[in-house]
């Protein structure tokens, strides 16, 4: 159908709508005047936009349509929904200023624009490049966004995005050799030396930095050719590639002239021997460096890794002198089968009284971490460190308040980002939400015990008709081959054969045993308005089912959700897949009560991302739930909320996980089909009908 074309007057009045002008009082009229003298599809297209925006703030709507004259005359389509999309990116991770300079920076967004076409992006990178960095030796390392490259010894800092070259590939490749090379630092002791040491002895300190870091970044590739050769010959092409025939022949000059650097001492000694030259320019792969940050972060890093090793030592020897009946004083290192070529660390036996001591999981990371930044762990950290001797501040990480996961690393930290979709923008809020994992205490025990006394007679029913499900052995008829023939088969093969025609060869019989292959993943709403009898048949519902599915042997875990808006979402892990019922399992159900709301798009993202790990024929995700999705932010509640959780179930959808929901909330009918779809949810009118029937419902699922 052609759009019709809007006169000023109808423009005016959309955008007065769309700006909310009652209560911004921003003027509309010259901007209407303006998309009045535009073909129809352009005006929609602007007032499309300009609404998407508002939904995000209105002033950043007012500012995009009074640029979007400009903006059309050197824009295509689906340009413009990126400018506009970035523009509401940066408000949801900066505020309103940066996002309205990226709209009034025209010119700015057109060559980044360009850029992204061909750039890699950090935030794709990432899924790849953090696992490769995990894999390497040394430190675990956390990589971060940064608008430089650089890392303090504890993180890697990475630029948004990368557009050295005009292929993605490529620029995904210097990314990894930029994140390699940051590693290095870390791994080969770039930060073992004072940098006020280091830079005191000459005039222009910003001038021996960077004749340090030249020398430090070719002493890392002299280790990086050895101990990852196919990555440095991968980095020595992106070299050559951005680098004119002069410099790459300066720089093989001094790669030849600085073979022989080996530790960062010979960096040091050759800086006093190189400073008054021009200093070369830097490989592109090489990160920046902040030597006084890294300082800081290596020293405030030694006196906690100090404390945490004497401090395990501490109860190593307390558990060995109760055994032993005498104290231990201290404890001694070896290594273990040392090479002499190796650049490995070496691997550290932990000794007392010439007997090795097995050296505890937790401890081995500090015993790694120790050994980069000293070399080799220094024999006064082998004493027991004595009964509070240190701050219980050294001994233990902090508990994060929910503010602060935006600022740390967040899978040490028992955090997930997840993205959320926003309706009125038609576009995700990228990294929106944040999700912990905490693990459910067990509680009453006895709640399992009683429930199954009180539904005694429904679980002998149960039992029996869910035996019925488990696989069976089943006759196949008409099979080419077999343990048994097939007498009626067989029968008409033999007619076949006798009235000219060839005879079937399907004339067997076999027994086959048809296995269930099901993973299923209850999340069970822990929103306040739970509480009281509610929160006794979820309770008991769950109980009921563990015991069908236990005699079914469906895989299955149990997860609660709640949380309070988007910075706090949680998930309380009741009993995992990897998990089998026991005590604590029972006692974590018997403690299930009532939290705070109901965001349900992050938790239902969190459980896809589980699920999709699972290997399973089938996989199921049930909701056990009262209500619609709710929480303290109020756009969460209404469409918002529902809008995200069925974009958030699509998604499950499309990883191969159906949804489904079991709800008491008698006005569910009137969202839940939009949601789930028709034929996926059961609105129960009574809960005390939740344990009789949950049971039941889950058969009809499945079978």
């Amino acid at each position: 159908m052609v759009e019709p074309l809007l006169q000023a007057e109808d423009i005016g009045r959309e955008l007065d709508e769309i700006l909310e002008v009652e209560f911004s009082f921003l003027q509309t009229e010259a901007i209407a005047a303006e998309l009045a003298g535009l073909p129809a599809v352009q005006q929609r297209l602007v007032l499309q936009w300009a609404r998407r925006v508002s939904s995000t703030n209105v002033q950043l709507a007012f500012e995009f349509s009074a640029r979007s004259m400009r903006a059309l005359a050197c824009m295509d389509a689906e340009m413009i929904a990126a400018w506009c999309l970035h523009a509401m990116d940066t408000y949801d991770r900066a505020g309103l200023h940066p996002a309205m300079e990226v709209i009034k920076d025209l010119e700015g967004f057109l060559e980044f624009g360009h850029l992204r076409a061909s750039a890699a992006l950090l935030e794709d990178t990432l899924p790849i490049l953090a696992p490769f960095i995990h894999g390497l030796s040394g430190r675990r390392l956390e990589l971060q966004e940064d608008n430089r490259s650089w890392t303090d010894g504890e993180v890697l800092y990475l630029p948004e995005m990368m557009a050295r070259f005009n292929d993605e590939d490529d620029n995904f490749h210097l990314y990894k050799a930029m994140a390699t090379h940051l590693w290095g630092q870390t791994r080969y002791g770039t930060f073992n030396i004072d940098p006020r040491v280091l830079l005191s002895p000459y005039a222009d300190e910003q001038k021996a930095l960077h004749w340090f870091q030249f020398l430090e970044t070719l002493r890392l590739d002299n280790y990086l050719r050895s101990d990852l050769p196919g990555l440095y010959r991968q980095m020595q092409q992106l070299q050559e590639r951005l680098s004119d025939a002069g410099q790459e022949c300066a720089l093989q000059a001094m790669r030849s002239e600085l073979e022989t650097l080996v530790s960062v001492e010979d960096s040091v000694a050759a800086l006093a021997r190189l400073y008054e030259r021009p200093v070369p320019p830097m490989p592109c792969y090489a990160g920046g460096m902040d030597l006084p940050l890294a300082w800081q972060a290596r020293e405030l890093r030694l006196q906690r890794e100090q404390a945490r090793f004497r401090d395990a030592l501490r109860v190593l020897a307390d558990e060995m002198s109760e055994d032993a009946d005498k104290s231990v004083d201290s404890f001694e290192l070896r290594e273990r089968n040392p090479g002499p070529d190796s650049n490995d660390l070496p691997e550290l036996e932990l000794l007392m009284a010439d007997q090795v001591v097995p050296v505890p999981e937790h401890l081995k990371p500090i015993m790694t971490s120790i050994q980069l930044d000293l070399t080799a762990i220094p024999e006064d950290y082998l004493v027991p460190a004595g009964e509070g001797e240190y701050d219980s501040s050294l001994l233990e990480d902090d508990e994060l308040a929910p503010d602060d996961v935006w600022g740390g690393t967040y899978h040490e930290e028992g955090a997930w980002f997840y993205d959320e979709w926003d309706f009125g923008r038609l576009h995700y809020r990228k990294n929106w939400c944040v999700l912990r994992e905490i693990e459910q205490p067990a509680g009453d025990e006895a709640f399992y015990a009683r429930t199954l006394e009180k539904y005694r007679g429904l679980v002998r029913s149960l039992h029996r008709s869910f035996e019925v499900l488990r696989g069976e052995d089943k006759v196949l008829r008409r099979q080419p081959q077999g343990e048994d023939i097939d007498i009626d088969a067989f029968v008409e093969a033999l007619a076949d054969m006798q009235s000219g025609m060839e005879m079937s060869e399907r004339v067997f019989s076999r027994m086959h045993k048809d296995e269930r292959n099901i993973a299923v993943l209850f999340m069970v709403d822990m929103s306040g308005s739970t509480k009281g009898w509610i929160n006794d048949a979820e309770r008991e519902a769950l109980v009921l089912l563990v015991e069908s599915l236990q005699v079914l042997g469906d895989r299955y875990a149990i997860y609660g959700f709640s949380g309070w808006a988007r910075k706090r979402c949680e998930v309380y892990r009741i009993k995992s897949f990897h998990e089998s019922l026991s005590d604590k399992v029972k006692g974590a159900i018997g403690s299930i009560e009532p939290k705070d709301y109901t965001r349900m798009g992050a938790p239902i993202r969190h459980f896809t991302r589980m699920l999709e790990e699972v290997e399973a024929r089938t996989k199921l995700l049930i909701t056990l739930s009262d209500g619609k999705p709710d929480d303290y932010d109020h756009y969460y509640r209404g469409e918002y909320g529902i809008e995200d959780t069925r974009q958030a179930l699509f998604e499950a959808r499309v990883a191969g996980i159906h949804p489904f929901c079991i709800t008491i909330d008698k006005e569910g009918a009137d969202y839940l089909p939009h949601m789930y779809g028709k034929a996926n949810y059961v609105v129960l009118d009574d809960v005390a009908k939740l344990p009789l029937k949950v049971s039941d419902i889950y058969r009809k699922i499945t079978s």
